[in-house]
């Protein structure tokens, strides 16, 4: 049985974590490291477990949501279909079973909201878990001028973004604390907004109801 501790100390997945890195860096793109990788891989597994599904899909989501963006270390673009066919051949080279490292590959592979569709369960729980990644520290430039790009503005507002799963009310909300004398909830909108459809869309697959909180006000 293949680990997300099995699959974090693999030297091809550090090689290609890296890589993605150097090449997210020079397009100064916010930050797609391990970081990135870590919550993505927690909080697909922790919407899983929360939901009920079994301990081996939550398994598979942790190990998803960490391989997730290793398409960078191709290119940016399409990066979810070359980094969907990367981690498939990484994880049958590891030896886990074809079924278990196809459901990974499809996951991957929508997980991006350009072409990608919550086409299962991990995908779901997956796509909710990227898009809700939102934080000042995923900026690389921390000086605020005028020259700032809308992107880097909203995630320097963000002091802390997670996830709520209400099973009672069947929502699953992302959280977000943001200093709104950085941006505003349009700027929020403006380049967030695809994703959020796509995030409803991947909670209806749940049987949930997506929101988005910020600053405790409920914007959906």
């Amino acid at each position: 049985m293949i680990t997300l501790k099995d699959v974090k100390k693999d030297e091809e997945v550090k090689v290609l974590i890296k890589t993605s890195e150097k090449q997210i860096d020079a397009l100064a793109y916010t930050e797609h490291s391990v970081r990135h990788a870590s919550i993505v891989a927690s909080w697909t597994g922790m919407i899983l477990k929360e939901i009920g599904e079994s301990a081996k899909l939550v398994r598979l989501g942790e190990i998803a949501g960490y391989l997730h963006d290793i398409g960078n270390s191709l290119a940016r673009y399409d990066h979810s279909g070359s980094g969907a066919i990367l981690a498939y051949n990484v994880l049958k080279r590891m030896g886990m079973n074809y079924a278990d490292a196809a459901e990974i590959m499809m996951a991957i592979g929508n997980h991006d909201e350009k072409n990608g569709v919550p086409v299962s369960v991990l995908t779901s729980a997956l796509i909710i878990a990227d898009k809700s990644d939102v934080h000042k520290s995923r900026v690389r430039d921390k000086v605020l001028d005028k020259n700032t790009n809308i992107h880097d503005r909203v995630n320097l507002a963000v002091n802390r973004s997670f996830i709520s799963v209400d099973k009672e009310n069947l929502r699953i909300d992302t959280v977000i604390e943001t200093d709104d004398t950085i941006c505003s909830v349009a700027d929020y909108f403006e380049i967030y907004h695809s994703r959020m459809l796509m995030c409803s869309k991947a909670a209806e697959l749940l049987g949930y109801k997506y929101g988005l909180v910020i600053n405790n006000m409920r914007m959906l």
